[in-house]
This record gives structure tokens, C-alpha cells and sequence, in this order.
């Protein structure tokens, strides 16, 4: 008996946490003639059927931010500069104009992305490595955001904005990376809901934190919360 009563609730939590994070995107592809055919033969291509766009839609349960490429050069005391960028311009991946050239080993597509129902959970990816045949590269972009009142609704679809009636998140939890790939360390900043309070958190030291500060970490994985109906958005972004 307690053994039925545990595997009910196990299966409930892991119904539960999929439920809390689980979102739907809209990718739209259209397949590219090849680059080696000659112009007319391109244009008698791309009004077929088979290079059309085409939409399809799935299930995420994180979003993957991609960074742009760190610079190569230094700056005049030879330290390597380290870039920044607003987490809006990573986002713009997903506001349905933005297109991007993926290559197969025998096609290549045009692809750009569109969400079309938002989770009350929502985890950012920002993809800092790198993986080639060699070695781990890490990207040191810094990624600038605020803490409350990121608002979504111009990556939704007009279908889904108009069903998805709260659209807005404030950050409650970010896992950064310092150091080298092979070699760092994690910490995590997290929101305490009761106090208010941010809190840092590195193996068993926990210390207070500014929320000025977390913005200038190497963030990695972020977790924001939609804000509740009740809540209004006449306060500005931290």
C-alpha cells in the first residue's frame, strides 16, 4: 500500500515539474537552392513546392540563447576585451524575423523562430561552449539584462498573443561559470520570495548579494518566474 501510494506521487512531481517548464515553438524553415547552381536555375527552384516555407511546431523545456562570437584582439594594455550584449539581442532569435542559415551534409535551410505558448517557468540556456574536434572553447560575453519585467509577448505569434495573457518574468534563480571550461566553478544566485533578498550560493558558503551584481556575472542558466495577474508593471526594470 505505501508502496502504490509513493509511486503515485512520484509520478505527480514528475508530472509536475515537465508542467512548470514545458513551452511550444514555432519553427519555420525553407529549404536554400544549391550555392553552386547558376541564378535562373535558383529562381526555378524557389517556387516549387519543395522550397516553400514550412512550420512545425515543438515542445522546449529551456531556450537556447546564442551568443555572438567573442572579439580576437586586445585592447591598448593587450587584455583581451571583454564584449557585452543585451540579453534582448539574443532573444531576438526567437521574434519570428530573425533568420538563420543551418547547414546539413547535403542541404541547407533558412530557419527562424516564433514561441507560441509560454511555460510559468521559463530556463535560458546561454550557450558560452563551444565543442570542436580539440578542445572546449568558453565564450566570456557578458550578458546584460534586468532582473524584473522582461516582458515576451513581441516573441509570441499573434495567435498566442492573443491566449497567453501574462507575459511577463522577473529572473528568481542564475547559475554562472567562472573560469576556464575544463577547469571552473558553478555559482548560483537565487531569490529568497519571502524577504526579497538575493542570495549567493558557492558549495556550502552563502552570502548576501546585490542584484546590481548579478548582472555582471557570466550567467549560464537563468530561471524566470511569469509574474502573477495581479501583478502590475508600473514599476521599471532593476
Amino acid at each position: 500500500m505505501l508502496y502504490t501510494e509513493l509511486s503515485v506521487a512520484q509520478r505527480r512531481h514528475h508530472q509536475f515539474l515537465p508542467k512548470c517548464f514545458k513551452a511550444r515553438c514555432g519553427s519555420f524553415t525553407k529549404k536554400l537552392p544549391h550555392p553552386d547552381l547558376l541564378p535562373e536555375e535558383k529562381e526555378a527552384l524557389l517556387v516549387t513546392e519543395e522550397y516553400q516555407e514550412q512550420m512545425s511546431e515543438s515542445t522546449f523545456l529551456f531556450l537556447t540563447l546564442d551568443l555572438p562570437t567573442a572579439p580576437l584582439y586586445k585592447d591598448e594594455k593587450e587584455q583581451l576585451i571583454i564584449p557585452q550584449v543585451p540579453l534582448f539581442n539574443i532573444l531576438a532569435k526567437f521574434n519570428g524575423n530573425t533568420e538563420k542559415e543551418y547547414k546539413t551534409y547535403k542541404e541547407n535551410f533558412l530557419k527562424r523562430f516564433q514561441l507560441t505558448k509560454l511555460p510559468p517557468y521559463l530556463v535560458f540556456c546561454i550557450k558560452r561552449f563551444t565543442k570542436n574536434n580539440f578542445f572546449v572553447e568558453k565564450n566570456p560575453t557578458i550578458v546584460n539584462f534586468p532582473i524584473t519585467n522582461v516582458d515576451l509577448r513581441e516573441y509570441l505569434t499573434e495567435e498566442a498573443q492573443v491566449t497567453e495573457k501574462n507575459t511577463t518574468y522577473d529572473l528568481v534563480a542564475n547559475i554562472v561559470h567562472d573560469g576556464k571550461p575544463t577547469e571552473g566553478a558553478y555559482r548560483i544566485h537565487v531569490l529568497h520570495h519571502g524577504t526579497g533578498k538575493w542570495y549567493e550560493m558557492q558549495d556550502l558558503q552563502v552570502i548576501d548579494i546585490l542584484p546590481q551584481m548579478i548582472t555582471l556575472s557570466e550567467a549560464y542558466i537563468q530561471i524566470w518566474k511569469r509574474q502573477e495577474k495581479d501583478v502590475t508593471n508600473n514599476h521599471k526594470a532593476v
